[in-house]
């Protein structure tokens, strides 16, 4: 359940125009599964255990929840369905792990869109790569890519020119602070952007782990 928060000003019909919002939005509800090669094991199994080919799927939902106003055109929810079905495989050659990630999403249509019009969205695809080298002491460092297109809009049937074919690339560094927390530092950049997605991005997560023996 994302809370987020927007601040700022666009030039719109000759005028400027500004927004500055704080609320929920849409969350995430997410479920996997791992299908071949990754049997359930406790703590002490998991640890000794060396990985070979793994393959999972999972299926993410966003319900139209989250802070809405049908009077704006920027908000920090948005009033729509969306299903992410995904599929990955993962691959370890002794320190380093190849992984690539297949996926849709669908969009739903926003039928409260600036009033009472109906905005549809078609769907995303998307296809990721990590590789990723794990050390001796826990630490572990990826290095990303992703390419995603689709997703041209349309508002009333009217077709907008937002087709997106983007690509970006960015890396993952986590490092173990002891056995039950992790910190995990993130950065990302677009390298290749038709429409929405030309932005750097950093991040930093702290992570805990409980339960299995630990």
């Amino acid at each position: 359940m994302p809370y987020s928060h927007i601040d700022g000003t666009a030039r719109f019909m000759g005028d400027t125009v500004s927004r500055d919002i704080s609320g929920f939005a849409r969350p995430a509800l997410r479920v996997s599964m791992n299908l071949y090669g990754a049997p359930a094991l406790d703590a002490r199994e998991f640890h000794g255990r060396k990985q070979d080919l793994i393959v999972g799927v999972s299926l993410q939902v966003a319900p139209p929840w989250g802070q809405y106003d049908a009077t704006r055109l920027v908000n920090v929810s948005s009033h729509r369905w969306s299903v992410k079905p995904e599929i990955g495989v993962s691959k370890a050659w002794g320190a380093w792990t190849l992984e690539v990630q297949a996926a849709a999403t669908l969009f739903g249509d926003n039928d409260r869109f600036l009033g009472d019009n109906v905005r549809s969205q078609r769907p995303v695809y998307a296809l990721q790569g990590h590789a990723i080298y794990g050390f001796a002491s826990g630490t572990w460092l990826s290095l990303d890519a992703t390419w995603f297109t689709g997703g041209r809009t349309d508002v009333n049937g009217r077709v907008n020119n937002d087709l997106q074919r983007n690509a970006r690339i960015g890396f993952v560094f986590a490092m173990p602070v002891n056995r039950r927390n992790s910190v995990k530092f993130t950065a990302s950049s677009g390298v290749v952007t038709r429409t929405g997605s030309d932005f750097d991005a950093v991040g930093i997560a702290w992570q805990y782990r409980w339960g299995g023996g630990l």
